[in-house]
């Protein structure tokens, strides 16, 4: 049998990389986007009384998923698991499922928060978010409560996130980096800190190398991260530049330009 589907819209979001987009829409906490409808189609009376609801199902097509697997290894996980009890991208067929809150609707337009989806994401359908429907308080969290410790929230709260967390901890000098780095349009704190919250060891979805006795670097396209490990606390030292100083010497694009901004302002890589 063969399902042919066809998109109602495209998303369009602040992620146009993979490497940047959060893993699950509670990770993209206030990053607000748009569902644009495509016109013709009628959709504007199938949008009308949306905004009864302040939260909806987006339901999208991974377009960007490359091949399925049948085990993969999660972000949370120090070990493979089994696709269907993961929410990795890599599955026979690539359709994903995000809860998001409505902020409004203006036309064809839906404009979102706590959006997770990479920008260009094509939309198969919206469905209202159903509490007495859809909320199971006592569900299980599989091998995410043996990973991480059990929840601690109260009935009437939001679940605590049950997977493994590390502190993190930054340094002066790290602070003064990443709000610089915000400063200058490339705001990465919480992609650091979401990182290496995950744990301090090498990992599919985690680029990170030891680079001499209790120190380690994680890789973030082209930003470096150098940090120290203490139990269960994550300590960063500093940023630098994943370029080499001969790449900047002729400016290629922007983020290159930032990056000889960065060694000017910081000194190089030490």
């Amino acid at each position: 049998m063969t399902i042919t589907l066809e998109p109602i819209g495209v998303a369009h979001t602040p992620f146009v990389d993979k490497a940047e987009a959060p893993r699950q829409p509670r990770a993209a906490e206030g990053v607000e986007g748009t569902i644009e409808l495509f016109e013709g189609r009628g959709f504007e009376d199938a949008l009308s009384d949306l905004e009864g609801w302040n939260a909806l199902w987006v339901i999208f097509w991974m377009d960007r998923a490359t091949g399925w697997r049948p085990k993969v290894t999660p972000p949370r996980s120090r070990q493979k698991r089994g696709v269907f009890s993961t929410r990795a991208p890599h599955r026979p067929n690539p359709i994903g499922l995000s809860a998001v809150r409505l902020i409004r609707v203006d036309g064809l337009v839906v404009h979102v928060r706590d959006l997770d989806l990479l920008d260009g994401t094509p939309i198969l359908d919206l469905k209202p978010y159903v509490p007495w429907a859809d909320a199971i308080p006592d569900a299980r969290t599989g091998w995410l409560e043996r990973e991480g410790a059990a929840s601690t929230a109260h009935d009437s709260a939001r679940p605590d996130d049950p997977g493994p967390r590390w502190h993190v901890e930054l340094d002066p000098r790290a602070e003064e980096q990443l709000a610089w780095l915000a400063a200058h349009g490339a705001p990465i704190r919480d992609r650091v800190l979401l990182a290496l919250s995950l744990g301090p060891a090498p990992h599919a979805y985690r680029r990170i190398r030891i680079e001499s006795p209790g120190v380690h670097v994680l890789s973030l396209k082209r930003w470096r991260v150098r940090f120290v490990v203490d139990d269960t606390r994550v300590r960063v030292r500093e940023l630098f530049s994943g370029e080499r100083p001969s790449e900047l010497a002729t400016p290629r694009d922007e983020e290159a330009n930032l990056h000889a901004a960065f060694i000017a302002a910081f000194g190089p890589v030490r």
